[in-house]
């Protein structure tokens, strides 16, 4: 049976590898120079990645 303190490193390991594919998604973006498509306000829109934040962090549920 897995343990709570598992459970929360394998939590903690998915949030970094989510965080790392940001920062990388945003760079490859950057060098394409290709919009990053995202929702705004319920809309789709396209965002130069030179305005995006180059690193993001997710909310971990400490509970």
């Amino acid at each position: 049976m897995r343990t709570k303190e598992h459970f929360k490193e394998e939590r903690d390991r998915i949030v970094k590898g989510l965080e790392e594919t940001y920062r990388r998604l945003v760079e490859y973006k950057k060098q394409k120079k290709s919009p990053m498509i995202v929702v705004r306000d319920g809309k789709i829109v396209a965002v130069d990645p030179h305005e995006m934040l180059p690193t993001t962090l997710y909310k971990r549920n400490l509970g």
